[in-house]
C-alpha cells in the first residue's frame, strides 16, 4: 500500500528549512518589483522635496532676533520695567494693592478681562539686554504668588487675587548669585516662596518693579492685553550706587515675541507720594509656538512625512494584496503553510525597507531644510542633538508601522483600493484633523492619543510650560503623548493588525 502525504504535511516539511529563507525569499520579491522599489525611494525623496519647498518659501529676512535666554532657549523678554541698579548683596520690598488687566476690542478699545499670567511683582536682572539672567517674585492675575527665574523656572507660592482691601507684600533678598522670595500678607509675617541660583548675576544688578501681560488666550486665538498694577511702600536696602532714581523702561518694544499695545497706547508708570502705579504688556518667560509667529521646528521640515506616508501605505498594501490578485498567494502559503510565519516575513522585510527609506529622507531633509529656512531669516527652535536623532529614526520608524499595518490590512481586505483607502482613513485622516486649526483642542488631543495619528508625537520638539498660556495642541506643534508612547500607538495597531490578519489566514486559506 502506498504512502500518501497531505499538501499540508508537505508543506511542513517544506517550510522546515527555517525563518531565514522565508525572509530572503521575501526581500527577493520586493526587490525585483521595480514599483514598490521606486515606491519608497518616492517616499524618501517627497520628504526632501517638501523640505526644500518648505525652507524656500519661508522668508523671514529682516525680522529682530529672537532673544535667547540663559539655557540657550528662545523666550519672551517684553515688559515694562522700573529700575535702579543695585550693586552688592541688599533686598528690596514692596506691596502690590492692584492688578487690573483690559483686553482690546479694537483699535482703542479696551475691555476689562482677567489675564490669568498677568505679573507685577519685583525683579533682579543682569541687566536691560533681553534674554539675561533673573529672578522675581510677582503677584499673578489667577495663579497666585509665582517665583520665577532664568524663564523657565517657576515656584508657585500663596494663592489668591490681591485687592485694596487684601494686598501683598513682597520681597526679594541678593546675596551673591543667590535670590530668595518672600511674600507677606501684612507686611510683617513672611513666607518663603522659593530661593533661585541666577549665575548670571554680576556685582551690579537692575532691581525694581516690573509689569507684564501676555496675550490672553481666547477660543482659537490669542489676543493681546494690557495690566496695571499699584505698588506701594517700596524699599531698597544695601544700595551701593549713585544711580539717582527710579527710571521707567518698555524693554524688548521691537521684539517679534511683543505683545503689543492697543494703537494708542503704551507703558508708563507714575509716581504721586508713596504710590507707584505702573501699566505694561508683554511677557517674561519661555517663548512657546504662538509667540513666535516666525519660528519654526524640526516637524515644519519634515511636513513631507505626510506624502511620505501615502506612499508607503500603498507599497505596504500592494506587497501582499498583488499576491491575491495574481494567485501567487498559493505558492507563498505552499511553500511554507505557517502563515502567521509568512505575514511576520513580509512585515520584517516591509518594515525594514520602509525605516531606511524613512531614515534616509529625514536625515537628508532636516540639514537642507534647516539651511535653508535660516538663510531665509526664520527662526528654528533649538533641539539638542539625541533629540534630532529621535525625530529622525522615530519617523522612519513611524513611516515602518504604516506600512506594517497597510500590510496588515492588506491581508485582511485581499484587495488593494480597500486596503489602502482603510489605512488612509485610519492613519492619514486623523493626521489631516488634528493639522486643523480650527479643530476643538479636547477632539484634537483624543485623536492624537488613541489613532495611528499619535507617532506624530515623535517628531515634537517643543516644550509645554505651565506657567505660560498658550493653545498647546497637535496643530502648534504639542501633543499629549510622550514621543516614545505616541510612536507606540501605531505600532500596537500595526501588531494587533498582523495578529488578526494571521488568523484570518489561517482560517480562509487553509
Amino acid at each position: 500500500m502506498t504512502a500518501t502525504t497531505s499538501p499540508r504535511a508537505a508543506g511542513r516539511r517544506g517550510g522546515r528549512g527555517g525563518f531565514l529563507p522565508l525572509l530572503h525569499a521575501e526581500w527577493t520579491k520586493f526587490r525585483t518589483v521595480r514599483s514598490w522599489v521606486t515606491g519608497m525611494g518616492v517616499a524618501a525623496l517627497l520628504m526632501v522635496l517638501v523640505a526644500l519647498l518648505a525652507g524656500a518659501s519661508s522668508d523671514q529676512k529682516g525680522a529682530p532676533p529672537v532673544p535667547v535666554g540663559p539655557g540657550g532657549e528662545p523666550v519672551t523678554d517684553s515688559y515694562f520695567l522700573v529700575h535702579k541698579p543695585l550693586t552688592g548683596d541688599g533686598s528690596v520690598t514692596v506691596a502690590v494693592s492692584a492688578l487690573r488687566s483690559n483686553v482690546p476690542k479694537g483699535p482703542g478699545d479696551l475691555r476689562p478681562g482677567v489675564v490669568p499670567w498677568a505679573k507685577a511683582g519685583l525683579i533682579v536682572k543682569e541687566s536691560t539686554r533681553q534674554g539675561s539672567s533673573y529672578a522675581a517674585v510677582m503677584v499673578t492675575g489667577k495663579h497666585g504668588v509665582r517665583m520665577q527665574d532664568d524663564y523657565v523656572n517657576d515656584t508657585a507660592g500663596p494663592p489668591g487675587p490681591v485687592s485694596a482691601g487684601s494686598p501683598r507684600w513682597l520681597r526679594l533678598d541678593r546675596s551673591g548669585t543667590e535670590v530668595t522670595g518672600y511674600a507677606s500678607s501684612d507686611g510683617r509675617h513672611w513666607t518663603e516662596v522659593g530661593t533661585a541660583r541666577v549665575s548670571g548675576l554680576g556685582s551690579t544688578v537692575r532691581v525694581g518693579l516690573f509689569v507684564a501681560s501676555p496675550p490672553a488666550v481666547e477660543g482659537l486665538g490669542t489676543t493681546g492685553s494690557v495690566s496695571t498694577a499699584v505698588f506701594t511702600d517700596l524699599r531698597l536696602r544695601g544700595e551701593r550706587t549713585t544711580g539717582g532714581g527710579w527710571s521707567g523702561e518698555q524693554l524688548g518694544a521691537g521684539s517679534p515675541t511683543f505683545a503689543g499695545y492697543p494703537d494708542d497706547g503704551s507703558g508708563s508708570f507714575t509716581r504721586s507720594g508713596g504710590r507707584i502705579t505702573v501699566t505694561g504688556a508683554g511677557d517674561i518667560a519661555p517663548a512657546v509656538r504662538e509667540s513666535l509667529p516666525t519660528g519654526g521646528t524640526l516637524r515644519d521640515i519634515l511636513t513631507g512625512t505626510f506624502a511620505a506616508l501615502i506612499a508607503v501605505i500603498v507599497v505596504g498594501a500592494l506587497f501582499i494584496t498583488s499576491e491575491y490578485r495574481t494567485h501567487m498567494i498559493h505558492l507563498t502559503l505552499a511553500a511554507d503553510p505557517r502563515r502567521s510565519r509568512v505575514l511576520v516575513a513580509k512585515a520584517v522585510v516591509l518594515g525594514g525597507v520602509t525605516f531606511v527609506a524613512g531614515l534616509a529622507g529625514a536625515l537628508l531633509a532636516v540639514p537642507l531644510g534647516e539651511r535653508l529656512a535660516r538663510a531665509n531669516g526664520v527662526y528654528l527652535f533649538p533641539v539638542a542633538s539625541s533629540t534630532g536623532i529621535r525625530v529622525a529614526f522615530g519617523t522612519a520608524a513611524l513611516l515602518a508601522a504604516a506600512s506594517v499595518l497597510a500590510l496588515a490590512l492588506g491581508a485582511v481586505l485581499r484587495h488593494s483600493a480597500a486596503a489602502v483607502t482603510t489605512a488612509v482613513v485610519v492613519i492619514v485622516v486623523p493626521y489631516l484633523l488634528t493639522a486643523v486649526p480650527f479643530m476643538p483642542a479636547g477632539v484634537a488631543d483624543q485623536l492624537a492619543r488613541v489613532t495611528p495619528a499619535a507617532g506624530f508625537a515623535v517628531q515634537q520638539t517643543l516644550v509645554r510650560y505651565e506657567h505660560v498660556a498658550s493653545h498647546y495642541t497637535p496643530y502648534h506643534g504639542y501633543y499629549p503623548l510622550a514621543p516614545w508612547a505616541g510612536l507606540a500607538v501605531p505600532a500596537g495597531y500595526a501588531v494587533a493588525g498582523l495578529v488578526v490578519a494571521a488568523v484570518l489566514l489561517r482560517r480562509r486559506d487553509a
